[in-house]
């Protein structure tokens, strides 16, 4: 957003599938009066800035974010689509953007189904009690509502997701796995970063509200 002549422009992001969720309802990065949100989803009803969808963000032009910010929307495309999506985040961040994806943690899935707790509740979201089944195939309570965009066609671990993230050509990437929530952060950004720089970016990120 352009405030006029010899002022600075704010930082904008991206909140890919947003839902019914905000800015004040994503990370604490994003907390502050500087940052600008537009908001996108693919459901008119939850009234997004953009009404559009992944893979492509065809209606999202290039080199126009300074952040990309994505929460579980990646696994609920089909695999094919995964490296299509990705391109579109590095497309429409600028020179030193960063996109920061949360998602399901398929090893964590893994562990639970190796144990038989297939329908045991592993945490409790804002929209109640989720299980292995639900981090696996999409939330039962939406689709039973009938929300089946909340079907999920695909998953990731650390080591996959930051693959995808590197082969879609983001320079650095850190992911981690986050024990309480059985997901997935990952920070990938399209500029090369030492190390420390990077896990001080992480850091400041993953921080959620």
């Amino acid at each position: 957003m352009n405030h006029g002549a010899g002022q600075v422009s704010m930082p904008r992001f991206l909140h890919v599938g947003s839902g019914r969720y905000r800015k004040h309802q994503t990370i604490r990065a994003f907390q502050g009066p500087e940052w600008e949100e537009i908001s996108l989803d693919i459901d008119k009803s939850v009234k997004p800035d953009i009404v559009d969808k992944l893979p492509e963000l065809a209606k999202v032009e290039s080199d126009s974010f300074d952040a990309v910010y994505s929460s579980h929307s990646i696994e609920h495309l089909y695999p094919h689509e995964v490296p299509v999506a990705l391109s579109a985040f590095h497309r429409v961040l600028k020179s030193n953007g960063v996109a920061i994806i949360r998602c399901p943690d398929l090893q964590t899935i893994g562990q639970a189904l190796a144990r038989g707790e297939i329908d045991t509740p592993l945490y409790v979201s804002g929209m109640g009690p989720v299980s292995a089944l639900d981090m696996l195939y999409g939330f039962r309570p939406s689709m039973a509502n009938g929300n089946l965009y909340m079907a999920h066609h695909t998953g990731f671990t650390a080591k996959t997701l930051g693959d995808a993230c590197a082969a879609s050509k983001f320079r650095s990437v850190y992911c981690l796995r986050m024990k309480e929530t059985r997901e997935l952060w990952c920070i990938a950004t399209k500029a090369a970063l030492a190390q420390e720089k990077l896990e001080q970016l992480a850091k400041f990120c993953i921080r959620p509200v």
